[in-house]
């Protein structure tokens, strides 16, 4: 009878004490359920110890029970995470004890919490459990709406019937037909027609699921305890075998004309450091490829960084949201990102190495995780997949030398089997192959599964291989990268004029201050401020300056632009918060930049002043003249005084601040 009786066991944990009743039969395992159970935790990922500071653990056992550990009424129990592991949900109402047990299923955001390496994650299997609703990209949606089959003509030869019948030689064909593809010279498969390729059967795609690969170990099994201590075949994820994605998400990427490009390369010209960029632009439908998606590039954005000429550093960026919500306003989005690898040849000629080949490499492991860290952060939208998002349509362009040694771009993207190993933090460079990367090996705070690679022996036979080193030719994806015959413009370009410059760039002649904002505009009549202000760098600038931020009062400015709107502008032209710039970049042009007392101009400046002419006698004017410059005696020049627009702190003999050039 005493086995029997109910005891109540005391657990502390992290988050406060609770009781748990239990039976004297009752094994450990129910022990470990109970206490999952009650504190509302999200995984096993739990210890419990009999003694404080994790002394005498309480081993999970089907077989003990807790009558066979001399467990008392009222016996305190200590509960600990495992290897830091989260064990409540990070929404705060779901750790109350009092919550009414109703899900809430109107919040449709996943919280995605980053790990040590802080590399990006897209929303986990127990999103499956919540309700989202899928929002498609625009072009996504245009697709769907075509049947995507190649038509063809009438065959002269082969087709037998009238101008209005149909045979098997000259009906459509669907897009993901591999004899059209390979006539064609199409290496991949666009991602629609993969689609329409799985949806093609009788069932119609009914049990089509798109489902991203997991190098995590499943959470909640019951039959062990958690890693390092126990796994089992059904929490342990699968060994991967790396194969060459047969589609891609984007087919082509086109930058609206040549002057966006140059723009950027010009940075390298004139350091001949390397540069980094993020492109932004429209996804289109890409009539060349059946079903093909096209990535065109309108403008590209120079975030914080620090370059040399074989490495760059990025920065962390404040102005980064600023960035998404002009783009936005602008119609436009961040479409990928694109790099310089350039090493001079002959610079008489203009030549550039060609470095990257067959023989070196294309993207280097490094560049490979890099590309995987972006495309986890922009990962596409998808209607078969059961968390919302399979794949990404964020490209990768390298600006390298080719075999002619000439500057060209190359276009690429990495696989989903990438993208799942950056993610979670499986893949790492080499030390001194950048062709190569390796797979992390296991170790008591992660399990790596096993990553294999297929190469054909001596003998032509496909063997698999240990992808420790792993060939990154396996993860990429190749994606054509061009400019049009007939250029396009969302922005205003023009090569007779002197283009605002671009941000973040510490180099004399590139620096964004409004003395380069008033030098710009001069440029321009009232007539033409529509093209003025269509430069994606300029709008910017105004938006952030210092002096002056503008970005509450853009909108108007952002309509004209993207739609083109001369009219609109000028009206926002006369506006008081532009009107304030015009003043200032008045005031700045009409006073002198630079008045120091050592200067002539200063000289002459007081001459006029005192309506009386520049006096060559020293021991009346107080200036001295010596070798054509006016130095002034030493008197004292007063206090100092401050810039009203800066607050700077300048030398009282100045007319104008020293730091942003504008009047006293």
């Amino acid at each position: 009878m005493s086995k029997s009786r109910i005891l109540t066991l005391r657990v502390q944990s992290p988050e406060g004490t609770k009781r748990i009743d239990v039976h004297p039969t009752d094994s450990i395992l129910e022990l470990f359920e109970k206490v999952h159970d009650t504190f509302g935790l999200t995984g096993y990922g739990f210890a419990l110890y009999r003694k404080r500071g994790c002394k005498d653990e309480l081993i999970s056992s089907r077989s003990k029970t807790v009558h066979s550990y001399g467990f008392s009424h009222g016996d305190m129990l200590y509960m600990a995470p495992l290897n830091g592991a989260m064990l409540w949900s990070q929404d705060l109402s779901t750790r109350s004890s009092t919550s009414s047990g109703v899900a809430q299923s109107n919040n449709t955001q996943s919280v995605v919490t980053a790990d040590s390496t802080e590399l990006p994650s897209v929303p986990t299997q127990s999103y499956l459990r919540q309700s989202f609703t899928l929002q498609e990209d625009e072009v996504d949606l245009q697709l769907w709406k075509l049947d995507g089959k190649v038509q063809r003509k009438r065959d002269e030869k082969l087709c037998r019937h009238g101008a209005n019948g149909c045979c098997v030689h000259c009906s459509p064909l669907e897009p993901f037909d591999e004899t059209y593809l390979k006539e064609q010279n199409i290496k991949h498969l666009s991602f629609h027609s993969f689609l329409r390729k799985l949806t093609a059967g009788v069932d119609r795609g009914k049990f089509v699921s798109l489902e991203d690969i997991s190098c995590h170990i499943k959470t909640g099994c019951k039959d062990h305890p958690p890693w390092p201590k126990g796994i089992c075949s059904k929490c342990q994820p699968n060994a991967i075998t790396l194969n060459r994605q047969v589609y891609r998400h984007v087919d082509n990427v086109m930058f609206e004309n040549a002057y966006l490009v140059e723009r950027f390369l010009n940075y390298w010209r004139s350091t001949g450091h390397q540069r980094i960029g993020f492109l932004y632009g429209r996804y289109e439908i890409h009539a060349d490829v059946p079903l093909g998606i096209r990535a065109t590039v309108a403008a590209i954005y120079e975030p914080p960084q620090e370059s040399t000429r074989d490495s760059i550093t990025l920065l962390p960026d404040e102005k980064e949201p600023v960035v998404q919500e002009l783009a936005q306003q602008l119609g436009l989005c961040r479409v990928g990102w694109i790099f310089t690898d350039l090493v001079a040849d002959d610079v008489k000629k203009g030549t550039v190495k060609h470095v990257r080949n067959i023989e070196s490499h294309f993207l280097s492991a490094e560049e490979c995780i890099m590309a995987g860290y972006f495309q986890n952060k922009q990962p596409n939208p998808c209607r078969f997949s059961p968390v919302g998002y399979f794949g990404s349509k964020f490209v990768t362009v390298c600006v390298t030398g080719d075999a002619s040694n000439q500057v060209h771009m190359e276009g690429y993207g990495v696989s989903n089997q990438c993208m799942a190993l950056v993610r979670d933090n499986c893949l790492v460079p080499t030390k001194d192959a950048p062709e190569l990367g390796y797979v992390r090996e296991s170790t008591d705070k992660q399990f790596v599964p096993d990553v294999y690679y297929k190469e054909k022996d001596g003998y032509g036979n496909e063997v698999p291989r240990l992808a420790r080193p792993l060939p990154v030719e396996y993860l990429l994806v190749d994606i054509p990268a061009s400019t049009p015959l007939s250029p396009l413009f969302t922005f205003y370009a023009d090569a007779n004029t002197r283009q605002f410059p671009v941000e973040n760039r510490m180099v004399d002649g590139h620096i964004q201050d409004f003395s380069a904002l008033s030098s710009y505009m001069q440029q321009f009549t009232p007539d033409c401020f529509l093209q003025a202000v269509s430069d994606f760098h300029f709008l910017l600038y105004i938006s952030t300056m210092d002096m002056l931020p503008m970005k509450d009062y853009m909108g108007p400015i952002l309509e004209a632009v993207r739609t083109q709107n001369s009219e609109q502008a000028q009206d926002w032209s006369h506006s008081e918060h532009w009107a304030t710039v015009e003043q200032l970049i008045a005031a700045s042009l009409s006073s002198p930049p630079q008045s120091r007392p050592q200067s002539v101009a200063f000289a002459e400046m007081v001459a006029a002043g005192s309506g009386m002419g520049l006096l060559t006698d020293s021991s009346e004017s107080g200036l001295v003249r010596g070798n054509d410059q006016a130095v002034t005696s030493q008197a004292d020049p007063g206090p100092l005084w401050t810039c009203p627009h800066c607050t700077y702190l300048n030398s009282p003999e100045l007319v104008s601040c020293e730091m942003c050039s504008l009047p006293r």
